[in-house]
């Protein structure tokens, strides 16, 4: 099950990103940011060319760095080396995330689809996290848009807690994929069979019969991605907890 620590403080989206002060997303400075000021964390893996789970969005390098080209091509070290624009710091890995973090806020660890295809071509990433995760005795959570990578993980590390990252997939990128399979996968039709916990859903979809009826059963429904907080209120009527950026979300009391 999701631990509780994801349903109390909100959830910063790729850490506590602000480029201006030097903070680019998932860099080590955003992650202490986060923590330092009591939120928990969703961040993004990508696997690296020699098998390391790196904490980087995007599948491609040319948005956040000077280098251009595939995450997936260059070894660690390598991505280690290229500083993130704006920022300085280097692209970490999932291991110096957890050094950061040492369990003092909730990690929810967005498993990315590096092939875009949302089909069974899984595996390699899905053992780095669960290798690099081994031993770590913070509350930590992974999720993914791709039900096989949540799978994958329930092989992998069953007692980790996993959840599905969801949304109507009607979007540019998702055109490429079946119809059928874009409908099942906007349906949530996977949940029981990849054994989900909860899920993060779309905060412009939050009022999907199908998000209401997990939410009826109990199924933690968290949301993405918040930027203000009129957002912030209307989404805590339907959500559990908000995935936030932008602005400084309201810790509990």
């Amino acid at each position: 099950m999701l631990p509780e620590i994801f349903l109390s403080a909100p959830i910063a989206h790729r850490a506590l990103h602000d480029k201006a002060a030097g903070r680019v997303e998932n860099a080590p400075a955003a992650i202490r940011a986060a923590v330092a000021a009591g939120y928990n964390i969703e961040t993004d893996v990508q696997l690296s060319a020699d098998g390391v789970a790196m904490v980087f969005h995007d599948d491609e390098l040319d948005r956040l760095t000077g280098e251009s080209g595939p995450v997936n091509a260059r070894t660690a070290a390598e991505l280690a080396a290229i500083p993130l624009t704006g920022g300085g710091e280097g692209i970490p890995t999932l291991a110096q995330v957890l050094k950061i973090v040492a369990g003092r806020v909730g990690l929810l660890i967005e498993i990315k689809d590096q092939t875009r295809a949302m089909g069974p071509d899984v595996g390699p990433l899905e053992r780095a996290v669960a290798e690099t995760l081994a031993g770590y005795d913070g509350p930590v959570a992974v999720m993914s848009f791709n039900p096989y990578s949540v799978a994958a993980m329930a092989e992998v590390a069953p007692d980790l807690p996993r959840g599905l990252t969801t949304y109507r997939f009607d979007d540019p990128d998702a055109q490429a994929l079946p119809e059928t399979r874009r409908a099942q996968l906007a349906a949530i039709a996977d949940f029981e069979a990849v054994g989900a916990s909860f899920i993060s859903h779309d905060a412009r979809d939050l009022a999907s019969p199908r998000v209401a009826e997990l939410k009826a059963r109990g199924v933690p429904v968290l949301c993405w991605t918040i930027r203000s907080p009129e957002a912030e209120t209307q989404a805590r009527e339907l959500a559990d907890n908000i995935t936030f950026e932008g602005y400084a979300a309201a810790l509990p009391a």
